[in-house]
């Protein structure tokens, strides 16, 4: 009897410390909404999966997300005053996918044949929800699923979300916990890997968290909980790494270098603002739980991005790879905004450097170790091959002369070799570095 207690006990035991390794690195992977905004169909991922799993996926990109609005038939009415966007919700007042959009998803399939593609390229495949419950869920007061609850008894009537009023928030309370239980096992079933639910993390709705968070748990399927927006209050980094894989740390980032906001949590996020903000975060990154710096706004967005019109990223290229380099140091989850039926050969080369994904994949003791108004300089040490990485950052509007010897970089003093990453350049032996860097422009070193 001791021996079966004993099984049974280790049993339960052993979700848990899988789920504790659902994110051993930073996730790296598609994101629909830079792109596609709340419109993508299901020809369209299909497209774009397609070339993610023949030019990225060899390089360790994993995940491919449908963001927001999935479940609207009328996406193209979202913003407008009375127009019907056409919510599709099943009896258990669960959104659903449209049908007219993801033909897959009729005669209540769901995304199941969508998350079995992707399955069957290797990847992993995720959703984007709004936090909460519907509120048509509520005004007809559907039964939750596998509980004796309804709709109304979880719901938060005071409590929507200030930017989408789709939804009403949800109780911490046992009606609550069922609701969130009902829809983690509906996408359990579907076969997801990864869900982002938005507008819970700033501000900080932790009862929601913890709900969702524990919902996911117990399907017993490995599933990414990916938190946004931001920015995730750093008093609450403390609870945040035992919830989620990942969550935002700052407001939504977009083409943006750098432009004259003094909210430093202002929309949209610009480059500039985000390398103080992933310094704040350093010390809360590691397997398991990741600060998020946002997706990458890179390549074309469009047709129907999620902000502004269709356009190629007015981020130059020196300022395209400073920011990889950044999200590679600090360990960001690497998520792509990019429509990747228009990809350029100048940015799939960005993103298929090994040398510089390693960074991100395979490094430890990451640090800020000292930045001006005008600079930044990063280091971390290799785990995956010998020495350690440097990365010096210009971020200001002028060239810039910066000369350190290895020493003051936090080596050993004397002769180190050191071999340019981007430009997969050995430099030879010597003390230390003395480079002029062109504006908003870095360089990444691996130094022995």
């Amino acid at each position: 009897m001791r021996r079966m207690i004993w099984m049974l006990a280790a049993l339960s035991v052993l979700p848990l410390a899988a789920f504790s390794q659902l994110a051993p690195t930073p996730p790296m992977g598609w994101n629909s909404w830079d792109s596609y905004g709340l419109t993508i169909t299901e020809a369209e991922f299909k497209q774009n999966v397609s070339w993610f799993n023949t030019h990225l996926k060899p390089y360790g990109w994993k995940y491919v997300v449908i963001d927001e609005g999935w479940y609207l038939a009328h996406p193209e009415n979202a913003g407008t005053k009375g127009a019907d966007q056409g919510y599709t919700l099943d009896a258990n007042g669960r959104y659903t996918p449209a049908p007219g959009r993801f033909p897959s998803a009729a005669n209540g399939a769901g995304l199941k044949a969508l998350a079995a593609y992707a399955h069957s390229l290797g990847l992993k495949f995720g959703i984007h929800i709004i936090r909460g419950i519907p509120k048509e869920a509520v005004e007809r007061n559907l039964p939750i699923a596998d509980s004796s609850f309804h709709a109304a008894d979880a719901a938060d009537k005071a409590d929507t979300c200030r930017w989408n009023p789709d939804n009403y928030g949800v109780k911490n309370n046992a009606a609550g916990q069922a609701y969130y239980d009902s829809i983690a096992n509906l996408y359990a079933g579907w076969g997801i890997d990864f869900v982002k639910v938005d507008c819970i993390s700033a501000p900080y709705k932790q009862g929601e968290i913890h709900m969702m968070s524990a919902a996911l748990s117990k399907t017993g399927r490995p599933i990414v909980l990916s938190l946004s927006p931001g920015p995730t209050p750093l008093e609450d980094a403390a609870d945040v790494t035992k919830q989620a894989q990942m969550w935002r740390i700052s407001n939504d980032f977009w083409d943006v270098w750098s432009q004259q906001n003094n909210d430093p949590h202002g929309f949209p996020q610009n480059a500039v603002q985000q390398f103080l903000l992933v310094s704040q975060w350093e010390q809360f990154a590691g397997p398991g739980h990741w600060p998020d710096a946002d997706m990458l706004p890179f390549g074309t967005l469009g047709p129907r991005p999620g902000w502004q019109q269709p356009r190629k990223s007015r981020l130059t290229a020196d300022e395209q790879r400073t920011i990889f380099t950044l999200w590679s140091i600090a360990r960001s989850p690497l998520v792509l905004g990019a429509n990747l039926t228009q990809m350029d050969a100048a940015t799939e080369a960005l993103l298929t450097n090994r040398e510089v994904i390693a960074v991100n994949q395979a490094s430890t003791g990451n640090q800020a170790l000292m930045h001006t108004p005008q600079s930044w300089i990063w280091t971390a040490k290799a785990t995956s091959a010998k020495g350690e990485y440097v990365a010096l950052f210009n971020v200001s509007n002028g060239p810039l002369d910066m000369e350190y010897t290895w020493q003051d970089l936090g080596l050993a003093a004397g002769k180190h070799t050191a071999r340019d990453l981007w430009q997969h350049k050995d430099l030879g032996s010597s003390t230390g570095v003395k480079v002029k860097i062109a504006p908003h422009a870095s360089l990444l070193y691996r130094v022995e």
